[in-house]
């Protein structure tokens, strides 16, 4: 009687025969017909789409600090708190050299500047000390530098829009790491309507783990039409400096009564 496989054994057999199959594609690509070529092609996007879900998860469970994590100090009160993913999971792209304009990096972070020739190199870092919270951090090297501006613009969720009002501070937490000494300001900015409410603040670098605050009650914010949240990170005098931002939350709550 025929030995039965397990459902394991089973799994392990189809994963060797698709590995297979798709060697002998990838081998025989260069020649392939182009009808053909054009079809295996769709088929290789779908399943690296899958593979890339896969491997986000299955890194984000496997390493440490664990990838994909949320935990960070909250102030008390705190009703919403996110971290970016930048910080919380890997990118398919780690790297960027020469970095243009509106270089995206993830689904939230967008960079911006007016340099005529980029001298920017953009890196994914992943944080291993144990005091690290955040999965991964950011780096950005920036060597010559002609342009008259530099900012990372980073897109809140819509979850951060649902029940905003202006008796709400959002406050933003770092930790960065300087090769030099520069300035670094955060802007707010809130679209409700046709208007957009901005607030900026410029964080205190002397502090370890700098934050500012943002206290909605200054702005003409009209609560039932918030549309869009982002931040925007100003970097001045930037040139020949190395900057590293080893995480970046934020956290929304109400100001407290008087």
């Amino acid at each position: 009687m025929a030995k039965r496989l397990s459902g394991g054994a089973i799994e392990r057999f189809l994963n060797r025969r698709a590995l297979r199959r798709w060697s002998r594609t990838a081998a025989a690509a260069a020649s392939a017909d182009l009808g053909l070529l054009r079809q295996q092609r769709a088929q290789a996007r779908a399943l690296r789409q899958k593979l890339d879900d896969l491997l986000f998860v299955a890194e984000g469970r496997l390493a440490l600090p664990r990838i994909g994590s949320t935990a960070f100090p909250r102030p008390a009160g705190t009703d919403w708190s996110w971290r970016p993913q930048l910080w919380r999971g890997p990118l398919p792209r780690k790297g960027i050299a020469a970095a243009e304009s509106k270089t995206r990096l993830g689904d939230e972070i967008t960079l911006f500047h007016d340099c005529r020739v980029s001298e920017l190199t953009l890196r994914q870092l992943r944080n291993t000390k144990e005091a690290d919270l955040a999965p991964f951090g950011f780096r950005m090297d920036v060597f010559r530098f002609d342009g008259s501006f530099l900012s990372l613009a980073i897109d809140l969720p819509k979850s951060a829009c649902e029940g905003l009002k202006r008796r709400h501070l959002v406050r933003l937490d770092m930790i960065v790491e300087l090769e030099k000494p520069l300035e670094i300001f955060a802007r707010l900015n809130v679209k409700h309507g046709p208007n957009t409410e901005q607030i900026v603040r410029e964080l205190d670098l002397r502090d370890a783990t700098p934050h500012v605050e943002f206290d909605l009650g200054y702005t003409k914010l009209h609560e039932k039409r918030v549309e869009a949240i982002w931040i925007d990170l100003i970097f001045e005098g930037p040139e020949m400096n190395q900057v590293t931002l080893r995480d970046l939350t934020l956290s929304r709550y109400p100001r407290a009564q008087l």
